[in-house]
């Protein structure tokens, strides 16, 4: 009997929430570590790094904290998706950079309106995604050739189109500038959206178990949604309040976590993410089903680049210029660290938009913890280094203990 067949035993066999509490175990004993390890080790970085400096958790830190997640946590979102087809893209950072410099020269120095400015920059994005597709799809160049290709010569338009200044400011007074540094949801907002949020898993888990008890499978209890609703309630209530005590939530987060929410939603519950999965799990069985492995491909390309442009601008918003260090420095490995960390493989397969969401906050806590011990960035390096090693090998060993119980 495999795992997943123990597992519905034990939900016919306990139901409503010992039953979810049981199964739940019965998959962790499995390999199915979904995002324990992470929120695991997110849990001891933040408890360490409070002892070492009790600023560190301290409502203005946060909310500073989770406003710089966002632009490497939008690239990180993208990643995933590349990731989850076994392929990889080295030059999110180079092109997040050219679309940061793209988007200032316009705005600034030509004197489009912002939205077209980051429309541009988000189209250059996906035109730049499709190319490695029809190289990858057409020619056989790994991605991994293809991209650091790119990373070299979109980091060289890049310092083409800033020129000899290497610099364009964006005006403070800027809607782009204002949302990403002083547009803060209000509080009474920040609540009604945590209800809405408790609202929608219970409604999405409801529909869920009643089409699965109409085929006549095992599904969680509504008493079991209803406390997991409960929970996140209690939790993002906390936190919500927590962070009004400074400044609040910040709209560009808001932001970040909806584009989580909606690739997660896409991956789940479509077609397409469905067939994502199945190429990224056996690449040829996925074409012997029939599925367009190669539309598969150029879109999840498409969607990284495209995802890395919008980083850029909204990295670019952040600062308030772009620069030729744009998409530069650890960027670009932050955002694959970023979606490793978080949980997603990097032999294909598995993952989820949230590993993003995870792993960026580890990068960031670290270094946000860091920087309050007033060390340098090489101790910075050093840790993440070590969780990213720690993060690859906590994947390797549930892969192996998946395939030991008969699964893929």
């Amino acid at each position: 009997m495999t795992a997943a067949d123990l597992t519905d035993e034990r939900l016919r066999q306990a139901s409503g929430l010992r039953g979810s509490v049981t199964a739940l175990v019965d998959r962790v004993r499995a390999g199915e570590l979904g995002v324990l390890p992470v929120g695991a080790g997110l849990l001891v970085i933040c408890v360490v790094l409070q002892i070492m400096n009790p600023i560190f958790l301290s409502s203005t830190n946060l909310v500073n904290l989770l406003m710089e997640c966002v632009p490497v946590g939008v690239i990180a979102l993208g990643i995933v998706c590349v990731l989850l087809v076994g392929q990889i893209d080295l030059s999110v950072g180079s092109i997040s950079g050219l679309s940061a410099a793209l988007t200032a020269i316009l705005f600034v120095k030509e004197g489009w309106p912002a939205w077209a400015a980051v429309l541009l920059a988000l189209v250059a994005g996906c035109a730049i995604g499709l190319l490695y597709a029809e190289i990858y799809n057409r020619v056989g160049i790994p991605a991994f050739v293809i991209t650091l290709a790119g990373l070299l010569s979109f980091l060289g338009l890049q310092l083409k189109a800033l020129g000899a200044i290497g610099s364009v400011n964006l005006p403070f007074d800027s809607g782009l500038v204002e949302f990403a540094q002083l547009s803060f949801v209000p509080a009474w907002l920040s609540y009604a959206l945590v209800v809405a949020a408790a609202g929608v898993l219970f409604g999405i888990g409801f529909q869920h178990a009643r089409k699965r008890r109409t085929a006549n499978l095992s599904a969680r209890s509504t008493r079991f949604l209803l406390v997991r609703s409960g929970v996140l309630v209690v939790g993002l209530g906390f936190a919500v309040w927590y962070l009004n005590r400074a400044r609040g939530i910040g709209w560009m987060f808001v932001l970040f976590v909806a584009l989580a929410l909606v690739l997660h939603y896409t991956l789940t519950s479509t077609k397409w993410g469905k067939a994502v999965y199945a190429v990224g799990g056996n690449v040829e069985a996925a074409r012997r089903a029939g599925i367009n492995v190669r539309l598969v491909y150029t879109s999840t390309f498409a969607i990284c680049t495209t995802l890395a442009a919008f980083g850029g601008v909204l990295g670019a918003a952040r600062l308030a210029a772009a620069n030729q260090s744009s998409g530069g420095g650890d960027v670009n490995l932050n955002a694959i660290a970023a979606a490793v960390i978080g949980g997603t493989s990097l032999f294909g397969g598995r993952g989820t938009a949230f590993a993003a969401v995870l792993g960026v906050l580890v990068i960031q806590s670290i270094s946000s913890g860091l920087t309050l011990l007033s060390l340098d960035s090489s101790y910075r390096f050093f840790v993440t280094g070590v969780v990213l090693l720690l993060a690859v090998g906590v994947d390797s060993l549930a892969r192996r203990t998946r395939t030991s119980h008969g699964r893929a």
